[in-house]
């Protein structure tokens, strides 16, 4: 007997079906909802391929009592059929079913997704299992959607692909906010003579930690393949229990030789644009089905930000349009402070109506590799804001000098000897270059509408949580 062909679900809401129409097919999913009556049951089934579930109808008379019994909400299925086109209002195409296979049952009394509505917070509480859910479902795949965008997007303008170490003993950061990394018995560790841990006993005989970011190895790409690009997971041991923060997400992080902040602003501004675009053009479903459920503007906003140049001021700038503005914020504005995301915010949403790169900051509030303006206070930093998220992209151009890069390394107390690897970009063959970062998970709020950033990544950690 021929094996009957399986299509996926996504396949069967392509124009390209109507040509299967009155053939046996197999599908194969997870049962959504059932409802129906004494002669007929309508089941919603759905194999995570898309937004959208194809109804399966079967004929009582065809199926015992117990069989269908079992068919419940969360229950995986085997499905042969008749593909028809559909009378109902919905949908183009159905299955009639001739057989079902139950792969997997689930206990109605205990499997906690019944068809009603969850909140985002009990969802969290199973992650494991939130991604059966339409909103979960649509979400992890903008965000695989997303992550296929940064990679074509980059290999199609000649970056490499470049691979920083994710244990590390550089702070890229300067805030010492980092997970250490040790094998050494936690509970009677080995200690030199002043008394402190040795660390020299360790696995990698020294202090070590997870990486903050890549940046500092991929400026080591930059300056021998010229065009580099990471993409991966950075850690932060930061105690912040924000809709904004997470412990463990993903970095963008590009680093290009020969680049300066202008450079840097125009690579960073079509960067986002053309995901924003793919989105568009890519996830429609998911877009359309997250904008009736979460943020009611979502699309409007997207292709606001593709249809508007970035407007571009300095940080002193700002620092004016803030300090005059009749809005009362909660963080005092003044020159020197770091911005915080109602500053951001007000500048993108009130003032310009238009997404916004600023540069030139203080040199006191930025990291200690950014290339210092001539006059002597402020830095070739850049951050782009967007509306709702604030700060989306933070970068700079980096400064190449050896002698100003080691000034301000004392500055902020940062020995030499322990960057001596990074600090021979500088003595050999130096070059201008620039580079900037983008918390994929920040992009991810932004682009599924989405209000917790613990809602667009599939395991979340933060403090006092790391299930899994």
């Amino acid at each position: 007997m021929e094996k009957i062909r399986r299509i996926e679900i996504i396949d069967l809401f392509k124009d390209s079906i109507k040509e299967t129409i009155g053939q046996e097919i197999c599908v194969k999913g997870w049962v959504r909802t059932k409802r129906g009556n004494k002669s007929v049951a309508f089941i919603a089934l759905n194999d995570g391929s898309t937004i959208k579930n194809i109804q399966v109808v079967a004929d009582v008379e065809k199926f015992t009592e117990d069989q269908l019994k079992r068919i419940t909400t969360g229950a995986c299925l085997k499905v042969e059929g008749l593909l028809v086109e559909s009378m109902g209002k919905g949908q183009s195409v159905e299955i009639q079913a001739n057989t079902i296979e139950i792969y997997g049952e689930a206990d109605v009394e205990k499997y906690p997704l019944q068809k009603k509505g969850h909140t985002l917070e009990f969802l969290r509480e199973i992650a494991h299992l939130r991604p059966r859910t339409n909103t979960f479902s649509a979400v992890f795949r903008v965000r695989h959607a997303m992550a296929y965008a940064i990679h074509k997007y980059f290999n199609d303008r000649g970056f490499f692909y470049w691979h920083s170490p994710l244990i590390t003993a550089s702070d890229c950061e300067g805030a010492g906010e980092m997970f250490q990394v040790t094998t050494l018995d936690m509970e009677n560790p080995p200690r030199n003579e002043e008394g402190k841990i040795d660390y020299t006993q360790d696995f990698y005989g020294k202090h070590t930690s997870l990486t903050v970011s890549g940046q500092l190895e991929g400026e080591l790409g930059a300056m021998s393949l010229g065009k580099i690009y990471t993409f991966g997971p950075t850690f932060r041991a930061e105690n912040s229990n924000t809709p904004r923060h997470l412990s463990e997400f993903w970095m963008i992080e590009p680093e290009m030789a020969f680049f300066e902040i202008e450079d840097n602003m125009d690579l960073a501004e079509d960067f986002i644009k053309y995901l924003v675009q793919y989105a568009l053009d890519n996830c429609q479903d998911d877009l359309e089905f997250l904008q009736s459920m979460y943020d009611k503007e979502l699309i409007e906003r997207l292709r606001f930000v593709v249809d508007n140049n970035f407007v571009r001021l300095t940080y002193t700038e700002a620092i004016d349009i803030l300090s005059q503005a009749k809005q009362k914020f909660e963080f005092p504005i003044h020159w020197g402070v770091d911005l915080q995301s109602e500053h951001e915010r007000y500048l993108v949403e009130k003032h310009f109506k238009s997404p916004v790169i600023l540069t030139d900051y203080p040199k006191e509030i930025k990291a200690f590799y950014m290339k210092q303006n001539e006059d002597g206070k402020t830095v070739r930093g850049m951050d782009v804001l967007f509306p709702l998220i604030g700060e989306i992209i933070g970068g700079s151009q980096r400064e190449e000098n050896m002698d100003k890069l080691l000034e301000r390394m004392a500055e902020v107390g940062i020995e030499a000897k322990d960057m001596d690897w990074y600090l021979d970009t500088r003595r050999f063959g130096s070059a201008p270059h620039s580079g900037f970062g983008l918390g994929f998970e920040r992009l991810l709020l932004f682009v599924t509408g989405m209000s917790n950033i613990r809602d667009v990544i599939p395991f979340p950690r933060y403090p006092k949580n790391a299930n899994y």
